[in-house]
């Protein structure tokens, strides 16, 4: 009885989740060449919307406004954390990365209130300065604790060796210690883009009318009902996102098959 309902129950389990997770994408996908401005309502094959896509002057605003937001938020977020786990005293390194879990620990509500109240109370105006550093602040909570860890594991005897050399702590962190952590660095680099880029909450608060970012833009289209073009960027960033992961996977495989 057991392996009757283990044979079948779960296989059904792991494909309904399968089916949960990625029917929507392919409805996504199709409807975004429905001619019905309705999208629920099928009509005929079009690529209309791909055209006003492309064509928007706003959605490339929106898009540049987003990349230039997330990679400075990652170059920030990266360059604050290896100053930080780097130059600070072995006395109180290991309290540094406990000042940032509570980027992640506390609802984003809260700190894109609490920002946006700082920011008025210094008068400050809110736009891209404002929102790039709200992420950077959410860019911290990942990237402190994934470099903490990784410089943690490190060899001290290399940078040892490297002072007793005759090179300046400058020198060792750009010789010695950031290409060991030339992995950490990729993936908190990753992960903080993608958070910047997808972020909304923060977005709303400390952006502005003047710095639009893509989730915003998006949001404001979607108001009055779900729109084709939206789909159709939809489809466009999951193709973006595939071929990135798929290039990345590609490169992991040639390294594991390559001969040595």
């Amino acid at each position: 009885m057991w392996r009757v309902f283990s044979r079948y129950f779960f296989p059904f389990i792991l494909i309904s989740a399968y089916i949960f997770l990625y029917l929507p994408i392919v409805i996504l996908i199709i409807f975004s060449f429905n001619a019905n401005e309705f999208t629920f309502s099928w009509s005929q094959f079009t690529v209309r919307w791909y055209h006003e896509l492309f064509a928007s002057v706003e959605v490339w605003s929106a898009l540049k406004n987003s990349l230039i937001v997330a990679s400075t938020s990652v170059m920030l977020s990266i360059t604050m954390a290896i100053l930080l786990v780097f130059y600070s005293g072995r006395r109180y390194r290991k309290k540094i990365p406990l000042f940032f879990y509570g980027n992640i620990a506390v609802p984003e509500i809260v700190l894109a209130i609490g920002m946006l109240s700082f920011f008025s109370f210094f008068s400050i105006p809110i736009g891209l300065p404002t929102l790039i550093a709200g992420h950077t602040l959410i860019g911290l909570g990942y990237v402190m604790p994934i470099i903490y860890a990784r410089y943690s594991e490190l060899d001290k005897r290399f940078t040892e060796a490297s002072l007793d050399l005759g090179a300046t702590l400058t020198q060792t962190l750009y010789r010695v210690i950031l290409p060991m952590l030339f992995p950490a660095l990729i993936a908190s680099a990753l992960l903080v883009f993608i958070v910047s880029f997808d972020d909304f909450v923060i977005a709303f608060f400390c952006a502005g009318a003047s710095a639009q970012t893509l989730p915003l833009f998006i949001f404001s289209m979607i108001r009055m009902g779900a729109s084709p073009v939206v789909s159709a960027l939809s489809v466009i960033l999951l193709c973006m996102s595939s071929l990135f992961v798929l290039a990345s996977s590609s490169v992991h495989i040639k390294k594991m098959v390559m001969p040595r």
